[in-house]
């Protein structure tokens, strides 16, 4: 979807961003650094926040703002995207160099900000993957770990991140955190989700040294150079906090083993075709990181409850008719299956 705009002009067929509202803004808010009428298009991909191509004839940046509706509390924080990738700039970790930031909510009808775009490969589609060699893919795999585990080593304070989140009693916050989000999004009853969240309460682990937390990291939220030889950069930064960096860990064997099944949430990655599997996957964490994972299965288990509610809250836009592109269409259907494998991770732990 494609739209162009100049100042003054309407733009309706840009979903969540007026191309002229927001050239007026940057003209006001950050002048000079439009130089020419805006186009932009939505990037498919996004099932949570949207993301946009946005360019000026010379430069092209990339868009980020909330949904267009059905925001639940403390989620889709751009301000907190835009401060953790600015952090993050000129570390191990790579990210795309954050432009501006908009906290107004009257210019696009939601805060959003500006980042640099980059120009990678994301392995969130067939024709990518059918292109990628077996060697390309365990190297895509080992590069996705070594770039967790340099980003749980970042010291907060070192990027000013020190007050970014509150780690003490972080787990326990989490799992009611999460529950409320549920509450805020739930579109039919589940007696997986009491139970669920039941479990997790009463198995609290034992947290984890405290350190920076993606909250949303996978195979399909890094960007790769177009040989695959390195990250280019690490996206989607919506969920990011201080707090237990083994969440990270557990959603990503989540992930993986979806991956694995090729479903609605990950598309096929299958070892045949070089792709880790979860469990080799945190074993190249393991060898690098000194964090202790017996208690893993628990973060396991909450990864599968976090991505039930993450699944609800979709299946709740996509039946008020407020998503933005395809895909949203078997959503409510993944929920009870997400819980029950939350509810047998459980078990095992």
């Amino acid at each position: 979807m494609n739209a162009r705009a100049t100042t003054g002009e309407s733009n309706a067929d840009l979903p969540g961003v007026d191309l002229a509202r927001l050239a007026e803004w940057l003209d006001a808010a950050h002048p000079g650094l439009r130089r020419g009428d805006l186009d932009g298009e939505v990037i498919a991909g996004g099932k949570s926040n949207l993301t946009y191509r946005i360019g000026d004839g010379t430069s092209t940046w990339a868009l980020r703002r909330p949904p267009l509706a059905h925001v639940l509390p403390t989620a889709h924080d751009m301000v907190r995207e835009y401060r953790v990738i600015s952090a993050l700039d000129g570390t191990a970790v790579p990210v795309a160099p954050a432009i501006a930031l908009c906290d107004d909510p009257d210019v696009l009808g939601a805060p959003f900000y500006l980042m640099g775009f980059v120009d990678g490969v994301v392995l969130d589609r067939p024709k990518v993957l059918a292109g990628l060699d077996p060697a390309g893919a365990q190297r895509c795999c080992e590069l996705l770990m070594d770039t967790l585990v340099d980003l749980h080593e970042v010291a907060p304070e070192s990027v000013g991140l020190a007050d970014f989140g509150r780690p003490a009693g972080f787990l326990a916050r989490q799992v009611r955190r999460w529950h409320q989000q549920w509450e805020a999004s739930e579109t039919r009853p589940l007696a997986e989700l009491g139970a669920t969240v039941e479990r997790l309460d009463a198995a609290l682990p034992e947290q984890s040294a405290p350190a920076i937390v993606h909250g949303d990291y996978r195979l399909t939220n890094v960007m790769f150079t177009a040989d695959v030889s390195r990250i280019a950069a690490v996206v989607d930064w919506e969920m990011a906090t201080l707090g237990d960096p083994l969440t990270d860990v557990g959603l990503l064997v989540v992930y993986q083993d979806l991956a694995q099944q090729g479903d609605t949430i990950m598309p096929r990655m299958v070892p045949e075709r070089g792709f880790l599997t979860a469990r080799q996957m945190v074993g190249r964490y393991a060898e690098r990181s000194p964090r202790d994972l017996g208690r893993l299965n628990w973060y396991v288990g909450f990864g599968y409850f976090k991505l039930a509610v993450v699944a609800e809250g979709i299946h709740h836009r996509y039946l008020a008719g407020k998503t933005v592109g395809e895909g949203f269409d078997h959503f409510g259907a993944a929920v009870p299956l997400l819980l029950r494998a939350a509810l047998q991770a459980l078990e095992e732990d």
